[in-house]
């Protein structure tokens, strides 16, 4: 079992680096932000899940740590999908 959390720690290590190296690319900023919020997301819910593994005493709050941190990645990419969103709307409007 301590190899498998040590894994998923690692795992979650291998995404933050991954949606890092996009952010080198020259794609748009929007696609950088999403590859970041989803990698940042996924690698930080496997090390929690990976520490949730080693100290399963501490499972209330690595539990709470997991929700909301899902829920906030989640809420800030709405978030930030409409303000970029209303920002192309609005120098479409200006531009035309």
């Amino acid at each position: 079992m301590e190899w498998f959390s040590y894994g998923c720690i690692g795992l979650g290590l291998m995404f933050w680096f991954w949606g890092t190296s996009f952010l080198l690319s020259q794609r748009s900023v929007l696609f950088k932000l999403h590859n970041l919020s989803v990698s940042d997301t996924l690698g930080s819910l496997a090390i929690i899940f990976g520490l949730l593994l080693q100290r399963s005493r501490e499972w209330p709050l690595l539990l709470l740590a997991m929700l909301s941190l899902a829920l906030w990645n989640t809420m800030l990419g709405y978030v930030l999908a409409y303000c970029s969103s209303r920002s192309l709307i609005t120098r479409r409007s200006s531009n035309g």
